[in-house]
């Protein structure tokens, strides 16, 4: 931008020379700025993009509601039925009735009365704690290694470690099951532990916080005098607490919730609660009261489980996300 300077003609020779501005310019280019409707245009634009997508129409929220009320009808159904089924009297078990009445709880009698329940509970609650704490102990190792140590043949190992978690379970079923067995492991706990020892979901999970973890932190360790393992159970596992816990409790609900390698594993009929719920299906018939009503004892853990500890999972995969 130029300036015009005006000069008058000084009375005295020694005073300064005072320029004047002329305005003219600037007051046409901004004049010619608040005239321009173009601009006024591109701010009204820019203020529309910034408004959520959902905010621009009704029609857009009414549906984006409709589409969560029926997603969460079909989670919700399954769960409502099997209670429902639980809660009818045994001769009624075949009822298509929405609402079970009259209620009764004979079901739930004759899974105590048939099955010991509890401690069979009781074992699942063991396998499934060392299924946990076991692959939560490999996972935080091996994420730690991918995402902060640079070896010969890392990009291959972390290739075809992620990839076995793309292998299904029937094409691993019968190696593993010849393993157990060799290892003399057939109907224990240990049988059913030992070929899980090691998550590729919870390495692939943890790698992600573990590459982003701040380098400043680390650096701070190394001149502390720590090695890389004090380094990672002194300073990364304290600062990783909400992943850990979303991990352990997905990982939990997962050993809990495995029908097909328990029942391979375990031939007793009272060891997990897995198989016990199988008891009640028989070439006789198939008590579906019964059945309903040990599913339903079996979920209770998992359902006070997920509720008392939801917020751990939840700020856990919105930081995964968020990497």
């Amino acid at each position: 931008m130029s300036f015009v300077l005006e000069t008058s003609a000084p009375v005295d020779p020694h005073a300064a020379v005072r320029p004047r501005i002329r305005p003219s310019i600037l007051e046409s280019r901004t004049t010619a700025a608040e005239d321009d409707p173009n601009d006024s245009l591109k701010n009204r634009q820019n203020t529309d993009s910034d408004l959520p997508v959902g905010a621009r129409s009704v029609g857009g929220i009414a549906i984006g509601h409709v589409i969560l009320a029926v997603a969460a009808i079909c989670s919700i159904f399954p769960v409502y039925w099997l209670f429902a089924t639980a809660f009818r009297l045994p001769e009624d078990q075949l009822s298509q009735s929405l609402i079970p009445w009259p209620i009764s709880i004979q079901n739930f009698i004759d899974v105590t009365d048939q099955i010991p329940i509890l401690w069979m509970m009781w074992n699942t609650l063991v396998m499934a704690t060392a299924l946990t704490v076991f692959q939560l102990f490999t996972s935080i190792l091996a994420s730690y290694a991918f995402a902060r140590f640079d070896f010969y043949g890392k990009s291959v190992a972390s290739f075809l470690f992620i990839g076995s978690w793309l292998v299904p379970f029937q094409i691993t079923m019968i190696p593993n099951y010849l393993m157990v067995s060799q290892l003399g492991l057939l109907n224990t706990v240990a049988g059913v532990v030992v070929p899980n020892l090691v998550s590729a979901f919870g390495v692939l999970m943890l790698m992600q916080h573990m590459r982003s973890f701040p380098g400043e932190l680390l650096d701070a360790a190394k001149v502390d005098g720590r090695n890389s393992w004090q380094t990672l159970w002194s300073i990364v596992v304290p600062n990783m607490k909400p992943a850990l816990a979303a991990l352990a409790i997905m990982l939990f609900i997962t050993a809990w919730n495995d029908y097909l390698w328990p029942s391979l594993i375990m031939r007793q009929s009272d060891a997990l609660i897995q198989v016990g719920i199988r008891s009640f299906l028989t070439a006789e018939g198939n008590n579906w009261g019964a059945v309903m009503a040990a599913a339903g004892m079996a979920c209770i853990p998992v359902f006070l489980l997920y509720i008392f500890l939801q917020k751990y999972v939840v700020a856990g995969f919105v930081r995964s996300g968020m990497k």
